[in-house]
């Protein structure tokens, strides 16, 4: 199978995880902002600041936000490709503990963003031939997202997190 299509089913199914969970966590009853009432005030803040690390930790594995910060222009392709994936696992691992104040979903969606955002640094790091250089691979990707508004999406799970973080509130 060509390496772009399996990229782009990839980025497909992310989009349909994210859309789903928006649709029912938009669709469940009332009671969890009773839930949300009935916690102290304290663990709602812990709660807030969790959804406000991650809403961070969505921007800063944007690949474009990424790209912007970290890109080199004296690297190798396959230099670049460790760098970045590097750091999408230092900004994820940085956050981990993040997962205990938010729902299963959201989680799953800051996940499912950071593998996909790898996946897609990988695959086309992949197609570059072994001479390419880092500002080759920055161009692919900034291309490949251009093109395709299904790999942009972090901003659909910075939506998933802001809707949550407003229920609490």
């Amino acid at each position: 199978m060509d390496t772009s299509l399996i990229v782009l089913l990839a980025v497909v199914a992310m989009g349909a995880i994210a859309i789903t969970y928006i649709v029912t966590a938009k669709n469940k009853p009332a009671d969890s902002k009773k839930n949300a009432a009935d916690t102290s005030s304290p663990s709602i803040q812990m709660q807030l600041q969790a959804h406000e690390r991650l809403i961070l930790l969505v921007d800063r594995i944007a690949l474009p936000n990424l790209i912007s910060r970290v890109g080199k222009t004296a690297m190798s392709a396959r230099e670049m490709q460790h760098l970045l994936t590097q750091n999408i696992r230092d900004e994820f691992e940085y956050n981990i503990t993040q997962q205990i104040y938010v729902s299963a979903d959201a989680w799953s969606a800051v996940k499912n963003l950071k593998e996909q955002n790898m996946l897609i640094v990988n695959q086309l790091a992949n197609l570059l031939p072994p001479n390419a250089t880092g500002l080759d691979l920055n161009k692919l990707l900034l291309e490949f997202l251009m093109n395709d508004k299904k790999g942009t999406l972090h901003e659909l799970v910075s939506e998933v997190l802001s809707y949550e973080a407003k229920k609490l509130m």
